[in-house]
């Protein structure tokens, strides 16, 4: 590993349980019954441990969103052409895409990130152009990319968490990264890859034979080298679903929660919490996909998601959502009255 990565992991440290009980005593002093607010009050709790503070903030929040391309697009795993990837890139910058729209609702910064587009994009403002390579390679053949390769995506989204937010939010844009994402699951929870795919982007029938097909083959030809999660990642992984697990590690080494979008980057939080099981403690799942896949990531990273609504988009568009409820969350938790304040009766 190299010195940044290395760094980043040796930073983060467990949430201190104590902090939890603090903000635990204080609930019950604001002037509702207690645990009326349901979830909501679990997760004012983990944003007070996570800051470590009785007056924890969410006002900042950025939704970093990685492009990357896949190399077992070639397989036809997917309805749609890569271009589609460029194409969509264009479009958040246009300010036209479903994130654009929810972020805009949820007042939510959103930073743009080629970390490996196979077709050229022009300079744009708003985009920050670090592609590690035009694209992975195609895993049903080799390995997705190099062990360096692997550890300049996670590098990359590491220095992308550095944003000045009090949340940060994760997004992926990608053609066939469903596939990839299927794989990394199988490989994570020995699953079989055929009982992981989705439809992803809308595949018929016949493209889920070759998806499923594809992700057997993958597997049978990297299963005995998939001995931890960097050998996933670069075996099977895609440069933004690595991308995205350096943010899951740069925010909790920075003390700064994750809130992670759908099947995807809950892959790249699930491959974090491998590298890294304390990271698990920062990571906020946004909502439940409807991919087959994303139930048994969420639980090797340990949370029950805050929203279901049947969505499957990805983009960080359930980041969006969820960013608001979590805001909603902390201003009850900051902004009630106490029962001593208020001079309100507690229950007998």
């Amino acid at each position: 590993m190299t010195t940044l990565l290395t760094e980043t992991l040796a930073r983060i440290r467990p949430i201190d349980p104590r902090w939890i009980e603090r903000a635990r005593a204080r609930q019950l002093q604001l002037t509702k019954p207690a645990g009326s607010l349901g979830r909501l009050e679990d997760v004012a709790n983990r944003m007070a441990a996570i800051q470590e503070t009785l007056a924890p903030a969410a006002d900042r929040a950025v939704i970093v969103l990685f492009a990357a391309d896949h190399g077992v697009c070639a397989e036809g795993v997917n309805p749609y052409p890569q271009a589609v990837t460029a194409q969509m890139v264009a479009n958040y910058l246009r300010g036209g895409a479903g994130i654009n729209a929810l972020a805009r609702v949820a007042a939510v910064d959103l930073r743009v990130v080629d970390a490996g587009v196979a077709h050229d994009i022009p300079e744009t403002a708003g985009l920050t152009q670090r592609a590690i390579a035009r694209g992975t390679a195609n895993f049903c053949q080799g390995p997705a990319m190099s062990p360096e390769q692997a550890v300049a995506a996670l590098e990359l989204g590491i220095e992308m968490s550095e944003a000045g937010a009090h949340l940060l939010g994760i997004g992926e844009m990608g053609i066939a990264n469903t596939t990839s994402a299927a794989a990394i699951t199988a490989a994570l929870t020995g699953l079989d890859p055929t009982s992981v795919a989705g439809r992803g982007a809308g595949a018929d029938d016949a493209c889920m034979v070759r998806k499923r097909a594809a992700l057997a083959r993958a597997l049978d030809l990297h299963g005995p080298h998939l001995r931890g999660p960097l050998e996933v990642l670069a075996r099977l992984g895609g440069f933004e679903i690595g991308a995205m697990a350096g943010v899951c590690l740069g925010g909790a080494a920075n003390r700064r929660a994750v809130v992670v979008d759908g099947f995807i980057s809950t892959a790249a939080a699930a491959l974090a919490v491998r590298l890294c099981p304390a990271a698990a403690d920062y990571l906020i799942p946004a909502h439940r996909s409807t991919e087959p896949g994303h139930a048994p990531l969420l639980e090797i990273i340990g949370h029950r998601p805050l929203l279901d609504l049947e969505m499957r988009l990805g983009e960080g568009t359930g980041a969006a959502l969820a960013i608001p409820v979590i805001r909603a969350a902390v201003a009850a938790f900051t902004g009630m009255a106490t029962f001593q304040s208020a001079d309100v009766s507690e229950a007998s």
